[in-house]
């Protein structure tokens, strides 16, 4: 059974405090979530004195992170939720736009749910066939919309992110990886609106 605790390492004048989880893993793992929460997972063998200079070590890039997640935050606060109707056209004109893509694959054309998310732009439930986009993306530049329902249609194909997935994305929509960071840098603030 895993055992989780709480930690505190200092870094620059204050600390980073992080959830370190002790499991069966090759590697020492850090993540940032969402909440920007630091989550950090090692073998159990693993010294405490190893986990907190890994942690540490990489304090600037929690810092980074966890200020990048507090401007998304503001950022989805500051818009109003979008016209329900409107919102479903302009996903549905998105969608009927990438589908004939994965045509050759297939891909029928899945059922398409909004919901507010806080922490993804869309989901794709395979099995059941269901899209789930994030209704904040109404707000975004048409590319990036687009780029996240090819991104979800292309799990229909393959559902994990291995690389056959990203092959696929790549073949689809050549430029994808720039729509990617244009999304990030819209999330950050950087962007205007579509």
């Amino acid at each position: 059974m895993a055992a989780i605790t709480q930690r505190a390492v200092p870094f620059e004048g204050g600390q980073i405090v992080y959830t370190l989880e002790r499991k069966q893993v090759k590697n020492l793992n850090l993540r940032v979530r969402r909440d920007g929460g630091v989550y950090v997972s090692a073998h159990p063998r693993m010294s405490l004195r190893t986990i907190d200079a890994f942690v540490s070590g990489r304090g600037a890039f929690v810092r980074a992170a966890q200020d990048r997640l507090a401007r998304q935050r503001r950022q989805t606060e500051a818009l109003p939720p979008p016209p329900r109707e409107e919102c479903l056209a302009l996903f549905s004109d998105s969608l009927a736009g990438q589908l004939p893509l994965l045509a050759p694959y297939g891909v029928r054309r899945p059922r398409l749910r909004l919901r507010e998310m806080t922490s993804r732009w869309g989901s794709c439930a395979w099995k059941s066939g269901v899209i789930t986009l994030n209704t904040r993306l109404f707000y975004a530049p048409r590319p990036c919309l687009d780029y996240v329902v090819l991104h979800e249609l292309c799990h229909l194909v393959h559902p994990d992110h291995g690389p056959g997935f990203h092959s696929l994305m790549g073949a689809l929509m050549p430029d994808y990886k720039h729509r990617k960071r244009l999304l990030e840098r819209w999330a950050d603030g950087e962007g205007g609106a579509r």
